[in-house]
Order: structure tokens, then C-alpha cells, then sequence
């Protein structure tokens, strides 16, 4: 086990039980901020230190930090100064107060830091102990930045974990964004997700330029995301990694802040079947140009948002509900044929299950790109669902394995490998747009490959809801039927509830 990763479990376990009675998704902020101001301080301290060792007249002289793009951190808001405080009764006090003087100093964090440290439901004596524990990770070396960045990206994925469902907001899982970069290789250029979380896919990305000697100032990033709280980790998230980001706060298909974005890639994993997004009033939008999305589900806007967006050679990799694959009621199935026979529709990975944190509904990979080269006709399809190996009593994880195993496949059929491709009975399988039009343009990987079990889910969300809902209704008053024949039974041998 590497030391990071022990260094990773040691602070979780630590840090966990400290949490008392503050919940997951307030003690996340807790957590993540104060290992953000660790960061920015060890930076600045790393400068201030060299800049004195160097003899300059003024190592505080906030030129030289702004010149690197090194965040200023006022004295009373340094790691060193927060450290001797720890055992204070005022530390939260003295906590907030310093995220003040830092966004004051540094415009681009205004309103991003959490500056909640004072209220009362959080124990002093534990916020102390916190601040003991993330002050012991070994900030050694020029790679500092990176550990703690790995650490907050832990951190993240630790706390969408705990969280369960509502922690699939803001948190992709790392095997899952991994497979989406391998596939779409952003090496340069433009790189939009309109429904960003925490930055994982962009995280992700910088980390693919930086393993092919790729330069990280080759790729631009853009983001948009709904929730506030989220939109600050992420913005936490990005500058820990250095990442320069143009992230927007607001609902995007309602209020799209990157109006005139073309994209060269895309990766995103919008909500799924949102019932309740709005449709009605967008039904004359301009994105819309492969039919009007159903009302009950988001679904295939969030699908016609990436095409609008894509620049002339641009790739879109993005996680759906497998029935976004097969839908034919809502004018769904209409749209999904519009788009596989504007030659769109690269490649679809049906993936195994217990792969999210949200897990109950099962997922897809939908891959379009704009430039078809030597591709034009054809659609790949890979059936994954076999994939991945348990990692607890939950969760699913895709292996290293099986990432360069899907993405091999995909490179292979795109020539850009070296390699011949070649399907695979069972797993992979080239198929014509003639041939998705005789399996009526459902695009479940299953009917394709040869699998032997073929899931789908040819109901609408809304539809499959109002079913569920009625058997639900029929079993209460089944349940009712049943007490009150009981009760009457009982007052038979005289006993009266």
C-alpha cells in the first residue's frame, strides 16, 4: 500500500470520528475547507520561505505571490497561526475570520470559502483535534500541492460514499470519469461539463494531459453547475490542481452561461430522469433541433445540450439510464432515431451495475462525436456489464483492466491505435446504421454483441413510476384489508384493540 494511501485511510478514519452530531454534508464542508486553507497557506509559506532565503528586502510583498498565481494569505489566516489556535474555545471564531481576510485578498474565492466554523452544533474540542490531524500530513517537497489535492479528491469520494444518493450530486466515481478521458482523449482544446459537481471530470483530464507529456495549459476548461455548495468544492477542487476553470453557477438547460461555447470535448454525468426540469417552458428552444424533449424526463435535453454545444470536430462522452437507450414512448424513441441518423452516435457501453452511489438505476456511456472520419454509418457497441469487481457490500468499481480494455476497443475501431479492430462475440460489435434501424434505433449494447440476457427498460421514467405507484397503492390496501379483518376476528374471542 502506497503511503498516500495510507496517509488517506489514517485521515479518514481519524477525521470520521470526529464528526459528532454535524451531518455528512455540513462536516464535508468542514473538512474540505479547512483542507483548502491548509494548501493555499503551505504555498504561501513555501514562497514567503524562499523569497527570505533568497534575500529579498520584502518576502511579503504580495507581487510576488500574485506573479506565480500563488493565493495571499493574510498572517492571521496562515496554517501556523490557525495551528496554535486549535485548542482555543474561540477557534471557530478565529477559523472564519480567516477565510474572510483570505477572500477579501483573493477575489476570485468570494463566496466560495466555508465560513461556518463559529456555530455552535460544532464541538470546539473536535474542530481542534481536526485541525491536529490535517496539520500532521507530511507537506514535505515540491509536490505538496499534489498530496493535498489527492487528499481533497479522497475526501470527496469518502463523503459521497457516506452520503449515499444525495453524494451522486456531486461526486462521479473515479473508474467511471477515468473510462470517459481514456475514451475521448482531451489532449487540447476546449473542455465543457454543463453539470460539473465537484470537478472530477476535469480533475481527471488535466491528470490524462499531464500522463502523455501533455502541456495543462493546452486545455481550457468550462463548467457550469446548479448547486451553490457543490460549485464551491469544485472550485476548491480545481485550484488545489492548478486548474485555470471558467465555472458558472445556475441551472443550464434554464440558464446556459456558456451560450456561444463550442466545445471540443465534453464529459458530464447530468442527473438522471429529472421529472420535474421545466421542459414546458423551453419548447421552442434552439437546442432542440432533433425533436421537443418529454416533459416527465431531462433526459434527451441533456442529450441535444451536448450536440448543440460540440464544436465541428468535437467528442462528447457522457453517463446516461439505460432508458435513454431504448425509450420509445414521450417522442423519445423519435428523437434518439433523429440523432443515430444524423450520423452522430460514436459508441454505447452498458455498464455493470453498483457502479454509483446512487446506484439503483442502471447506466450507459453514450459517446457522439461530430467528426465521423472513415467512422460514417457505424456505431460500436460494448456490452461492460461483466466488468468491474466489488469493492464493498455496495459498490462496483471498473478495474485499471477493464478501463484500457474498453477504451483499447474503442481506439481499435477508431484506427487510431495501430491496431486492427475486431469484434467480439459477447462483448464488442460494429453495427451498421441499417442495423440499428432494424432493431428499431434502440441502442442497448445487448442485441448487438450477442449477449444472452438482454437488459432494457423500454418504459418512460414517469410511466414506470405511475405503475409502481399503483401496485404500492394496492398493497396498502391490501395491508388495510387485512388489519381490519384481523381486528374483527379478534373481537370474535371478545379481545377489543
Amino acid at each position: 500500500m502506497s503511503t498516500i494511501v495510507k496517509l488517506e485511510e489514517k485521515l479518514w478514519q481519524a477525521a470520521d470520528t470526529l464528526r459528532g452530531n454535524i451531518s455528512s454534508s455540513d462536516y464535508k464542508e468542514v473538512v474540505l475547507g479547512l483542507i483548502f486553507l491548509k494548501y493555499i497557506s503551505d504555498s504561501f509559506e513555501l514562497k514567503y520561505n524562499n523569497l527570505k532565503e533568497s534575500g529579498h528586502e520584502d518576502p511579503e510583498d504580495k507581487d510576488e505571490y500574485i506573479a506565480e498565481n500563488i493565493y495571499w494569505v493574510p498572517k492571521e489566516a496562515r496554517w501556523s497561526f490557525i495551528r496554535d489556535f486549535a485548542k482555543q474555545p474561540a477557534i471557530g471564531t478565529i477559523i472564519d475570520n480567516a477565510m474572510e481576510e483570505v477572500e477579501k485578498d483573493n477575489p476570485d474565492l468570494k463566496g466560495v470559502l466555508y465560513k461556518e466554523y463559529a456555530k455552535e452544533s460544532l464541538d470546539k474540542r473536535r474542530l481542534g483535534e481536526l485541525i491536529d490531524i490535517i496539520s500532521s500530513i507530511d507537506m514535505s517537497g515540491s509536490d505538496k500541492g499534489d498530496v493535498l489535492g489527492q487528499v481533497y479528491e479522497y475526501f470527496l469520494g469518502k463523503f459521497a460514499h457516506a452520503e449515499g444518493q444525495r453524494g451522486g450530486e456531486f461526486y462521479t466515481p473515479k473508474s467511471i470519469v477515468k473510462l470517459l478521458v481514456e475514451v475521448i482523449q482531451p489532449f487540447s482544446g476546449r473542455v465543457y461539463d454543463p453539470c460539473c459537481g465537484s470537478g472530477g471530470m476535469f480533475i481527471q483530464s488535466e491528470k490524462f494531459v499531464l500522463d502523455h507529456q501533455g502541456r495543462i495549459d493546452s486545455i481550457h476548461v468550462y463548467g457550469q453547475e446548479l448547486n451553490t455548495t457543490t460549485m464551491r468544492l469544485a472550485k476548491m477542487n480545481l485550484a488545489m490542481h492548478h486548474i485555470d476553470a471558467k465555472l458558472e453557477n445556475g441551472d443550464t438547460l434554464h440558464n446556459d452561461r456558456h451560450a456561444d461555447l463550442k466545445a471540443d470535448f465534453i464529459l458530464a454525468n447530468p442527473p438522471f430522469n429529472v421529472s420535474d426540469w421545466g421542459g414546458e417552458q423551453l419548447r421552442s428552444d434552439l437546442r432542440w433541433k432533433y425533436g421537443i424533449p418529454a416533459k416527465g424526463n431531462a433526459n434527451f435535453a441533456w442529450v441535444q445540450h451536448f450536440i448543440h454545444h460540440l464544436s465541428p470536430r468535437g467528442i462528447a462522452g457522457f453517463v446516461l439510464a439505460n432508458g435513454s437507450m431504448s425509450s420509445q414512448t414521450s417522442g423519445e424513441g423519435e428523437i434518439r432515431q433523429k440523432i443515430v441518423e444524423a450520423d452522430l452516435v460514436d459508441c454505447i457501453v452498458s455498464l455493470p451495475d453498483k457502479l454509483f452511489f446512487n446506484a439503483a438505476i442502471p447506466a450507459c456511456l453514450w459517446f457522439i462525436s461530430r467528426d465521423r472520419t472513415n467512422r460514417s454509418g457505424e456505431t460500436l457497441f460494448i456490452d461492460a456489464r461483466q466488468m468491474g469487481e466489488m469493492i464493498n457490500r455496495r459498490n462496483r468499481e471498473l478495474t485499471d483492466g477493464d478501463i484500457k480494455n474498453i477504451a483499447d476497443i474503442y481506439h481499435n475501431w477508431r484506427g487510431t491505435n495501430g491496431k486492427a479492430y475486431q469484434d467480439i462475440p459477447g462483448f464488442c460489435k460494429l453495427a451498421t446504421t441499417k442495423e440499428v434501424a432494424e432493431q428499431d434505433y434502440i441502442l442497448t449494447p445487448g442485441r448487438y454483441v450477442g449477449s444472452e440476457a438482454v437488459e432494457e427498460d423500454n418504459e418512460a421514467f414517469e410511466e414506470k413510476m405511475k405503475k409502481l405507484t399503483a401496485e404500492l397503492h394496492n398493497q396498502f390496501a391490501e395491508s388495510h384489508r387485512l388489519e381490519e379483518q384481523i381486528k374483527e376476528n379478534l373481537m370474535k374471542v371478545g379481545i377489543k384493540l
